[in-house]
């Protein structure tokens, strides 16, 4: 995930910078880091059992000015504290910027800073328990192309091993808005670089130049999709990246008999 603070500029930029804490909570004026009312701590009687076990019961927002950096602990707060109420049995609708904010034991203000909405975290918290994506040259094709398709195949088998994952990505299909958001700044980038790794081995001579492009990435990625979100219980092996490769190359015709 990108966990940058530069991540979480381009969020106050193009939102004018600090957004108020009321914007769509309704909570009371003045909530900072740690002192929403009802608490010292942001949390109303009874709610102590919302802030993950083994976190400090509050992370201090060293933001007091614009242009100051950003506190990493903080982020990482409000990450693990949607993690921990989706754990606990919340479903991505029951969230509130508010509960979430509580839990972290930050200002509601101090969300807004770093995501615009909850469909911007809620990517973010996908984004976190996904594997990584991986570097790749960006001057390969097929080199690349391999690397990417692996990439799909890890994802696929972490969404399999993780309960929490699979559910997220279940409610996420039913919020079209959450959905899409995650469809335009995560599936469409990584679709955008697969294809011009296509395009790449195309004009090193890896693959034939007569086929449109968009139509060869679909040949290398839909096996891979199949695999992983149409068959859940088919085999993921090391070795399927390279076997779909093999495959498209070599073609499906048999062999000329002699």
């Amino acid at each position: 995930m990108q966990g940058q603070d530069g991540e979480r500029d381009r969020h106050g930029a193009r939102n004018g910078g600090d957004r108020s804490p009321e914007a769509p909570d309704g909570a009371p004026d003045g909530a900072s880091a740690g002192t929403a009312a009802g608490s010292p701590h942001g949390a109303p009687a009874g709610t102590a059992a919302e802030v993950p076990a083994g976190a400090p019961a509050e992370v201090p927002d060293p933001e007091p000015r614009r242009g100051r950096p950003r506190s990493a602990a903080a982020e990482r707060a409000i990450l693990d504290a949607v993690i921990a109420l989706l754990e606990a049995g919340e479903p991505l609708a029951g969230l509130s910027i508010e509960r979430i904010a509580r839990t972290a034991g930050v200002g509601k203000a101090t969300i807004y800073r770093r995501w615009s909405d909850k469909e911007e975290l809620f990517v973010d918290v996908v984004r976190d328990m996904e594997p990584d994506d991986p570097p790749v040259s960006g001057t390969e094709g097929l080199a690349d192309l391999r690397v990417m398709l692996e990439s799909l195949r890890t994802r696929g088998l972490a969404q399999r091993s993780s309960a929490l994952l699979h559910n997220i990505f279940a409610q996420m299909k039913s919020h079209p808005k959450l959905w899409n958001e995650y469809h335009g700044t995560v599936i469409a980038p990584r679709r955008l670089a697969m294809v011009e790794a296509v395009r790449r081995a195309v004009a090193a001579g890896e693959l034939r130049d007569d086929l449109d492009v968009e139509l060869i990435d679909d040949l290398f990625v839909g096996p891979m999709l199949v695999r992983t979100v149409h068959r859940p219980d088919a085999p993921l092996p090391d070795d399927l990246a390279d076997r779909i490769i093999t495959a498209l190359l070599q073609g499906l015709a048999p062999a000329a008999r002699v």
